[in-house]
């Protein structure tokens, strides 16, 4: 049995992952609110505003999956700096928090991996997605640099969805007309749930995925490559 970190694993594509995860190992969530999978540990913990403890978890980590983000979609123009810095506190800092409180657990484990999230919208651009983009990029690098610099015992990749049904897009997808239009501006004409997500996550976590790293996956629908 191994022993797992998901930070956001209370909701959404986390919660998918922690609860799959949570049938054959040890899973950790540390978020706001608890999860309602009682085989999941809760930490409660705020990412930005709490110090990160990590004596409730285990002496050896073998993978921490990152998933808090956010979505801001608007206009230029109309994004002050502080939503800018917002959305990079959250994407980009509370990952970099959590990572440097785990390292020596996800060293001590032997072989670790490390999960990240971007957008599709850093590799296609789109309008009224600066700030989120922004972010993002920066956790594509971050990704990348890590990966460089932890290897060879710690595995750093990152997935880049396109617009998934979870509580974080609900603005976006509130009503059936709403889901089925985001989903015909996909190639496979559908949005993405949650287990989409899920089952990539837990590839590269697994020892499947020993020979990769450094990576950024979209899972995005065909979004990011195909034009139909």
């Amino acid at each position: 049995m191994k022993n797992y970190l998901i930070v956001g694993g209370s909701r959404g594509i986390g919660n998918a992952i922690a609860t799959q995860l949570s049938e054959d190992h040890s899973v950790y969530s540390m978020s706001r609110s608890a999860p309602t999978n009682p085989a999941i540990q809760h930490i409660p913990c705020d990412v930005i505003k709490d110090s990160i403890d990590v004596d409730a978890l285990p002496d050896n980590l073998d993978g921490v999956v990152y998933c808090p983000g956010s979505i801001t979609l608007k206009p230029f123009r109309s994004i002050s700096a502080d939503q800018f810095r917002s959305d990079y506190e959250i994407n980009v800092i509370g990952a970099v928090n959590i990572l440097n409180a785990v390292e020596r657990k996800l060293k001590s484990g032997g072989q670790g991996a490390v999960v990240l999230f971007s957008t599709v919208a850093v590799e296609q651009g789109m309008p009224f997605h600066t700030s989120i983009s922004a972010a993002k990029s920066a956790v594509e690098g971050l990704t990348r640099s890590l990966a460089a610099e932890w290897t060879p015992k710690i595995r750093v990749n990152c997935i880049a969805p396109s617009l998934t049904d979870t509580d974080l897009a609900k603005g976006l997808l509130s009503t059936d007309e709403k889901k089925a239009n985001a989903g015909k501006r996909h190639p496979l004409k559908r949005i993405g749930q949650p287990e989409d997500i899920a089952q990539t996550a837990l590839f590269l976590l697994s020892e499947q995925a020993s020979w990769i790293t450094g990576q950024v996956i979209g899972v995005d629908g065909g979004m990011s490559r195909v034009r139909v």
